[in-house]
């Protein structure tokens, strides 16, 4: 595999650490639409979305800028992973080095999951990853977050029987509520203490701080059960 040279490829905006809070809540909860609220997504073409023209069988919630992204996609020729990302700037990059290196089996969608995932069809998804979300540390933003009772019920759906949830995170506290709302949730299985065999993928920019600095990460496999 030959590696992307990232410097073809400069950002030309600043991409935003937050964007407005509306855009993480469902669209049925706002009375005022904002004007950069993603377009809510029923159905997807998938010949128009990979450049292979197959459908998603991986999916990447919170693909932020994407390092983990492209790089799963090369290393795996043989699934097609859709990163879902709530922040356009991020968006519009990912989709030009995919486009300008004629990456097939990847592509970034500006759309924010409070809205579910209509779009993927049931049972069909392998593997999602839920990579270092935002902690939303404070309580009046809790409601911010994208993991909840809804949120599972919409992976579980997609994901194929055999179909894995993939977590990891920094903060124990978030790791504790991760931990909690799938419990509560009763249809996976958890397993905390992997090994790098079971986590054998690229890393983000974000895991790679968290090495550099020696943080601890809390990771989380997930397994389907077919209830």
């Amino acid at each position: 595999m030959i590696p992307i040279n990232y410097q073809k490829y400069p950002f030309i905006a600043k991409i935003r650490h937050h964007v407005s809070s509306n855009n993480y809540l469902p669209i049925n909860e706002l009375n005022l639409l904002p004007e950069n609220y993603p377009t809510p997504i029923k159905e997807i073409n998938w010949n128009e979305v990979f450049i292979n023209r197959k459908k998603a069988n991986i999916l990447d919630v919170g693909c932020g800028k994407g390092v983990f992204l492209i790089s799963y996609a090369l290393e795996n020729p043989r699934d097609n992973i859709l990163g879902i990302e709530i922040r356009t700037e991020a968006v519009d990059w990912i989709n030009g080095v995919v486009n300008g290196e004629h990456i097939e089996n990847c592509k970034a969608l500006y759309y924010t999951v409070a809205n579910g995932l209509p779009f993927v069809e049931e049972n069909s998804i392998d593997k999602v990853f839920y990579l270092f979300p935002d902690p939303w540390p404070k309580r009046r933003h809790f409601r911010r977050r994208v993991f909840s009772i809804n949120f599972l019920d919409e992976i579980y759906r997609v994901l194929k029987p055999d179909g894995k949830l993939y977590i990891a995170t920094d903060v124990d506290y978030v790791n504790d509520f991760h931990i909690k709302t799938l419990n509560s949730f009763g249809k996976f299985s958890l397993k905390q203490n992997i090994n790098a065999e079971e986590w054998n993928f690229p890393t983000t920019n974000k895991e790679n701080f968290c090495i550099k600095k020696n943080i601890h990460i809390f990771k989380l496999i997930c397994n389907k059960l077919n209830i």
